[in-house]
């Protein structure tokens, strides 16, 4: 950043606060130079970054963490591409360590030509490459009630959002010539658990992709290297791991993974199924549990929307606990099932408070309350909770998890 003249050096020491505006540019440019004195090191084969950065990831606790997770720093990143070392990671039976040279696609069940696809067989065709957000259906369930949630990490710290590259499965299906009675597939991956998961072929032929790589590389093995199902805006369960065969079938297959597992427990004893759409969803991660508001005055309120039905429409933000609401300001670029950063400016007068989002998408849908949440789906279920998160923030500047 220049400052162009003294005038605008003291205007943006007014909003950032006393320390900045007593710190003359002489002195800053003095410390720049005092560093360049020394050396650096060279160029390396693979980059790192750098040493004083040390933002990590929230590993669960668990018994086994082959069957385990850990969670997304939301609120340490930047933009909306989250990293692939510290995108969300959810197993079963832990990382497989799969060869891409021995590694098989098969496509079979009620088709007319059933094929068998290499990785090089796959990277001849037609790749694409699209920017999407991955939730686990799972995301924000300690906000049913459990504690233990106290950052915007470990409460929403399950989704994640990259550009991912491959092949839509449309065209594979196309290859392969799907018969008239299909109407889902089974997707089944390499891990030691087989995750297998059924997809309807109405969704198949739409977004999903058959992806091979992540943020400009290959997948990492964490997110299913070689190969990964990807079905946009649905739960991350579906977007079947390692992929490893795709059978065409008349009907879904009622899997572990969509009877036991992944259905929504509701209080009259029936359980919703086929959850598969990740509802609109908001946090703030800037101010968020865990932080401290250092002064007084104006501040920043950030964070991010994203939906499952498509783009995010608007954002609005409230610093009261619900009582006002007021539109954010979006960032570009807005893009369908996809992570969207969001800002409101705020003033704080070193009242007690709460801070809350809701994300409002292009299909009308509003994020709701967890009072309405809790009223129509009771307190039995572990995955889709999209609530409105509060922020509490305390007069001395502490910011915690209302739901803790």
């Amino acid at each position: 950043m220049v400052l162009q003249t003294r005038r605008g050096f003291l205007k943006l020491g007014a909003i950032l606060g006393p320390t900045f505006a007593a710190l003359q540019p002489s002195v800053l440019f003095g410390q720049l130079q005092d560093a360049a004195r020394t050396l650096g090191h060279g160029v390396s084969a693979y980059g790192a970054r750098s040493r004083f950065e040390t933002v990590v990831r929230l590993l669960r606790d668990s018994r086994h963490s082959e069957a385990s997770s850990s969670q997304t720093p939301l609120q340490d990143l930047h933009g909306t591409i989250t990293p692939s070392a510290l995108h969300f990671e959810r197993h079963h039976a832990g990382v497989p360590n799969i060869d891409p040279s021995t590694h098989r696609l098969l496509i079979h069940g009620l088709v007319e030509r059933p094929l068998e696809f290499s990785l090089d067989d796959l990277k001849r065709l037609p790749t694409v490459s699209r920017i999407y957000s991955l939730e686990c259906s799972g995301n924000s369930r300690t906000l049913w009630g459990e504690a233990g949630a106290t950052t915007a990490q470990s409460t929403h710290g399950m989704t994640s959002c990259s550009e991912w590259v491959g092949i839509p499965l449309s065209l594979l299906l196309q290859e392969v010539g799907v018969r008239p009675e299909a109407t889902w597939l089974v997707a089944e991956g390499a891990d030691a658990s087989r995750l297998n998961r059924s997809l309807p072929l109405t969704k198949a032929l739409d977004n999903t992709l058959v992806a091979f790589g992540q943020n400009g590389e290959a997948l990492r093995p964490a997110q299913g290297y070689p190969l990964r199902l990807f079905v946009p805006g649905w739960e991350g369960n579906i977007s079947v791991k390692w992929l490893r065969r795709i059978e065409l079938v008349d009907q879904p297959y009622m899997t572990r993974e969509e009877t036991s597992k992944y259905t929504d427990l509701l209080p009259d004893g029936n359980a919703r199924q086929f959850t598969f759409v990740m509802e609109a969803k908001s946090v703030i991660t800037h101010p968020s549990g865990g932080q401290q508001l250092s002064s007084l005055g104006s501040h920043q309120i950030e964070g991010i929307a994203w939906s499952g039905r498509g783009r995010v429409d608007r954002v609005e933000v409230s610093t009261n606990g619900g009582e006002d609401w007021h539109r954010a300001e979006l960032q570009t670029p807005i893009l369908p099932l996809a992570h969207t950063r969001f800002r409101f400016n705020w003033t704080w007068d070193g009242r007690e408070t709460v801070l809350q989002s809701r994300c409002i998408d292009e299909t009308g849908y509003t994020q709701p309350t967890r009072d309405a949440l809790i009223a129509a789906r009771g307190l039995q279920s572990g995955y889709h909770n999209n609530a409105i998160q509060s922020w509490k923030v305390a007069a001395d500047g502490t910011v915690e998890n209302v739901y803790v």
